[in-house]
């Protein structure tokens, strides 16, 4: 929890960081031009707990334990051993208003509840889209946080990183992750950015015969967090949905490092 807090505070601090950036940028005459670009940190929540580790798992034990040596027995518990005694007495050849006894027990119930349990079956962890290693399935990994990426030609190289676009004259810049979110994803996928603060930045300089060319220094990239709620992707975009260790080794190491100031670890 202290670390979660922490890491809380770390994010608020970083909205506040990056907001002056964006004021200084705006407010100050610069001799550098750089293009502004606005990213894009779309995040799947995980779908299922993930799996304890071992001290959770000692203090799952503990816990059921003090629960079970400090419980009381239920209203169920107290029925059925009701309806025990009452029938030993009639075994016994004794009198019970027997109108007033319920036609289905409280051994029936267990009965009942024991037959729909064995039916059961819980459906597995690990998924088609795990087993097929499909990294643009949303069905993949459903323990973890994943992050969507998409392959950007950057120069001459391509890299799978955050969805960015460059800022048009007249918008905010969460106006631009807008946009570009909508662009890349369509209208089928529908998520939710948060803040109109960003919550990481990273820049980079052009090769020199680019700043030579267009007379700008490279850009800079202000990351807004958006949370993935519902949808589908267009099968021809090349992206991937990736967890925190792919991520780690999938992005460039600079760009890398930005990403992993803002994202909880798991």
């Amino acid at each position: 929890m202290f670390k979660l807090n922490c890491l809380l505070l770390q994010r608020c601090s970083n909205n506040v960081k990056y907001a002056i950036a964006i004021r200084k940028e705006s407010g100050t005459v610069s001799k550098e031009k750089w293009d502004i670009f606005a990213a894009v940190c779309l995040e799947r929540k995980p779908v299922i707990t993930p799996k304890l580790n071992e001290l959770e798992k000692e203090y799952e034990e503990l816990s059921k334990t003090i629960e079970f040596e400090r419980s009381v027995k239920s209203d169920f518990e107290l029925r059925h051993e009701s309806e025990v005694k009452n029938l030993e007495i009639l075994k016994k050849g004794g009198e019970l208003d027997v109108e007033g006894m319920l036609k289905q027990t409280a051994q029936d119930l267990k009965d009942s509840w024991s037959s729909e349990a064995r039916q059961f079956q819980p459906a597995d962890r690990i998924t088609d889209a795990d087993k097929k290693n499909d990294g643009k399935s949303l069905k993949r990994k459903l323990d973890k946080h994943l992050v969507f990426v998409t392959n950007q030609t950057i120069g001459k190289d391509k890299f799978y990183l955050l969805p960015q676009g460059s800022r048009q004259d007249g918008e905010t810049l969460r106006q631009t992750a807008e946009r570009v979110l909508k662009s890349i994803v369509g209208d089928e996928l529908k998520a939710q950015i948060y803040s109109n603060a960003p919550i990481g930045f990273y820049k980079y300089k052009y090769p020199l015969e680019v700043r030579k060319e267009n007379n700008v220094v490279g850009a800079k990239v202000f990351i807004y967090f958006a949370r993935y709620l519902k949808g589908q992707l267009p099968q021809k975009l090349d992206y991937k949905w990736l967890d925190r260790m792919e991520l780690d080794k999938t992005l460039p190491t600079p760009y890398k490092n930005s990403v992993q100031q803002f994202l909880i670890d798991e």
